[in-house]
């Protein structure tokens, strides 16, 4: 997986360059790192995980469409903040899917860290569906996924993903705030 794992790193880094640059190329950028890392995780018996890159790789042409008709820039909109009725819809969403993944994980796979991986994936479903409106907070959610994710590619020897994560999770709290100060700079 030496290469296939190198080659995922890199077009999720890209991924992550453009989401933390607010530009539409973080789309076509998520749907080839997705489709590496269905391989990668698929090896590595992180099953949840692995199905959760297809969720990506679809829920990334739906955000590629969302933001090509410009409807969710950052700079056009007013405010953009998780609302509290929505932020409850959205737990409830995460803690069932947590509880089906982590039901589904023991039950029917090997997984060896079965709670862990079904956490940070129904966490990353949400995360994925604000990050298609351009919620704030979805990077408050990553931040989240992103270091427990960490421990666990590094756990079971993901080491470069294990680092990407770190990566990840540290872009995750610059781009909470620069998302914030430019909303806010709006909002004024």
């Amino acid at each position: 997986m030496g290469y296939v794992e190198i080659l995922g790193v890199l077009f999720a880094l890209g991924f992550l360059y453009f989401e933390y640059k607010e530009s539409i190329w973080l789309w076509p950028l998520g749907i080839i790192s997705s489709a590496f890392y269905i391989f990668i995780f698929f090896d590595a018996k992180f099953y949840a995980d692995m199905s959760l890159q297809f969720y990506y790789f679809i829920i990334s042409f739906y955000g590629w469409y969302l933001w090509s008709k410009g409807a969710h820039k950052l700079n056009e909109v007013k405010k953009n903040y998780l609302r509290k009725d929505l932020a409850v819809k959205l737990l409830l969403i995460t803690i069932v899917l947590f509880v089906a993944l982590s039901f589904i994980l023991k039950k029917f796979t090997d997984s060896p860290v079965a709670i862990g991986d079904a956490f940070t994936s129904a966490l990353a479903i949400t995360g994925t569906w604000m990050l298609t409106r351009k919620i704030l907070e979805q990077w408050l959610v990553w931040i989240v996924v992103n270091f427990i994710s960490c421990g666990l590619y590094y756990y079971r020897g993901l080491d470069l993903t294990a680092a990407l994560y770190v990566v990840y999770a540290l872009v995750s709290i610059a781009g909470y705030y620069r998302w914030k100060n430019k909303m806010r700079a709006i909002n004024e």
